[in-house]
């Protein structure tokens, strides 16, 4: 599937001083490295559906998420690539695109808006079909790929994290990441799972429903971190963002990878790790959602 080059993500260490030797060592896993457009763990969840829906016959992807979905300009750019249709269905009206939806038209996906009301039922059973009736031969990936296949593509994020990290960090929406990653891990290690969202820990359930028997035990969620809600943020987490490019050298995008790598500073500040652990922070990508804040930011 040579879409991407895996070996393109790297582990790069974080600055000591960064973490100030609170823990043994802090490394970053940066899945932004691989790809522009198909960014971080888009590509893992993504492979999978993409080759099912390749060697079956299937004429159309159908999709959905925001205005700012990084999973659907994934989707949209991952099928033109396979000879496959896109379609998006997107929550909210927008009198005019966001510049994620306007690439999205410009790889070729047809967009699909639906109210904030309507889209609440995309969990419900063929949700999708009342609004794609219109099209052929169609396998629908739930918003961030969020099921079997994306989670089993997530789970081979392990082929980059080795058996001395005591803890793998990583940004939570639809969670299938944080499965695919605690599935795919050794027992003993534990899974740290932030969500940007308030309200986040509605997700346990559902981690805990498709984390395998034997795996369900050493993974953690918080939502502590939202800093106002999904998609939100203020100077505090800005300056933030700014300060670790200082130290690090490393990008973080203002709706995933910033809020976790601030929850991870808040617990090591705060002395919730111990001096020998290893800790693993997996970049998700998503930097193109940075456009927004572009001028804010120093890099």
């Amino acid at each position: 599937m040579g879409i991407i080059d895996d070996r393109l993500a790297v582990i790069e260490p974080l600055s000591k001083f960064w973490y100030q030797k609170k823990v043994a060592a802090m490394d970053m896993l940066r899945l932004d490295l691989l790809h522009p457009v198909i960014s971080g763990n888009k590509w893992f969840k993504l492979r999978l559906n993409m080759k099912y829906a390749q060697e079956h016959g299937f004429k159309t992807i159908v999709t959905s998420g925001g205005g700012f979905s990084n999973h659907l300009i994934a989707t949209a750019y991952t099928a033109r690539k396979f000879g496959i249709t896109s379609v998006g269905i997107v929550r909210g009206k927008y009198d005019r695109l966001t510049p994620t939806l306007e690439a999205c038209k410009a790889e070729g996906m047809e967009l699909i808006f639906v109210s904030k009301e309507e889209y609440k039922d995309r969990h419900e059973l063929n949700w999708e079909k009342e609004f794609v009736q219109h099209f052929d031969e169609i396998l629908f990936v739930p918003e961030g790929g969020a099921n079997e296949m994306g989670r089993a593509g997530a789970a081979l994020l392990n082929r980059y994290i080795n058996d001395s990290y005591t803890h793998i960090a990583v940004a939570v929406g639809s969670s299938t990441t944080m499965i695919g990653v605690r599935n795919s891990t050794l027992v003993h290690q534990i899974v740290l799972g932030f969500a940007p969202m308030k309200d986040g820990a509605y997700l346990n359930g559902y981690i805990s429903n498709h984390v395998h028997q034997d795996k369900n035990v050493n993974w953690r969620l918080t939502d502590k971190y939202h800093f106002g809600g999904f998609g939100k943020w203020n100077k505090k987490l800005l300056d933030f963002m700014n300060n670790f490019y200082t130290e690090n050298k490393m990008p973080l995008d203002i709706i995933y990878t910033s809020k976790m790598m601030y929850g991870v500073h808040d617990m090591l500040m705060n002395n919730e790790f111990s001096v020998g652990d290893k800790i693993l922070c997996i970049h998700s990508g998503g930097l193109q959602g940075n456009v927004s804040v572009q001028r804010e930011l120093i890099y």
